[in-house]
């Protein structure tokens, strides 16, 4: 049993991210880690996330683990086929990774390299089973494996995404392929998250796998409108960015905010624990658990 999975199990639990940089200098991922390492239970570690080419996610998850701080790799459909993922997934487990999250991934066309071909050769719902298979110690196609898995095995959820309607039902569809935890698009708006969580409830959902709301601490009012328009199923009330457009103090109302809705979604029933993506800010992260 992982670290994550025995946090989550005995009560609310926070995780948080980074990105890796965009070469082979490791000092500025080791130094985002550590600045969060006493307040979290994992690191999630990004697989080239907006379709960015960077140094990969299982590298970067080997150089934090020397750290002592455990991380969940990130393996996006986007850039590898199949036979690919299962052998970086059997690499990651051999080398001490337990936990891993399946995602698709942002696309290519939205990245530095926008000519580069995406893969998707399997959607996350089939990463999803497809990692499932080999914790019971077989390859996609049955082949039986010298030594099998044994994730804990995570997804990301988008509950504002749209059609509403359907959130709840994707996420079943990633449970019922072997979804043990989930990761949550960032939240802004608590009622709405709440009204998913309903949906959750309504189907079981948050008796089978354990919910992390995503949370993401706001840097100034520009962040929030480029979010707001740019960034797929956020939805940002108008009044929070008001609220941080008339602040003295962007960045401490930003803040503020977050601590507050980390107080909401916290008496959510249903919901595990946080998942903060700070968006290289990591060093206020200390600051939320005042």
């Amino acid at each position: 049993m992982s670290d994550l999975e025995e946090a989550l199990k005995k009560g609310f639990t926070v995780t948080g991210e980074v990105g890796p940089v965009k070469g082979t200098s490791t000092e500025s991922l080791i130094k985002k880690t550590l600045a969060i390492k006493d307040y979290v239970s994992a690191v999630n570690v990004t697989d080239n996330q907006t379709a960015v080419m960077r140094l990969s996610s299982l590298a970067s998850c080997l150089v934090i683990q020397r750290e002592g701080i455990e991380t969940v790799l990130q393996m996006t459909c986007r850039d590898r086929n199949r036979i690919a993922m299962q052998s970086d997934l059997l690499g990651a487990w051999a080398l001490g990774i337990r936990n891993v999250l399946a995602i698709s991934g942002d696309h290519q066309y939205l990245g530095d390299h926008p000519q580069a071909k995406g893969v998707y050769d399997i959607d996350s719902i089939q990463e999803i089973a497809m990692i499932r298979r080999m914790n019971e110690g077989y390859d996609l196609i049955g082949n039986e494996l010298k030594g099998k898995t044994d994730y804990f095995i995570g997804c990301a959820a988008n509950p504002f995404a749209d059609p509403f309607e359907f959130r709840a039902l994707r996420l079943q569809k990633k449970v019922n392929a072997g979804a043990q935890f989930v990761q949550t698009q960032c939240v802004f708006d608590a009622d709405l998250f709440e009204k998913w969580m309903e949906e959750v409830r309504a189907r079981g959902l948050d008796k089978k796998v354990h919910i992390l709301a995503g949370i993401t601490p706001l840097k100034s009012a520009r962040m929030a409108n480029y979010m707001a328009t740019n960034v797929a199923g956020i939805k940002m009330p108008k009044q929070l960015i008001e609220r941080v457009e008339k602040s003295d103090d962007q960045k401490k109302t930003g803040v503020e905010v977050a601590k507050e809705l980390i107080g909401e979604v916290k008496n959510i029933k249903g919901v595990d624990g946080i998942h903060i993506m700070a968006v290289g800010w990591e060093r206020i992260i200390p600051s939320l658990f005042d």
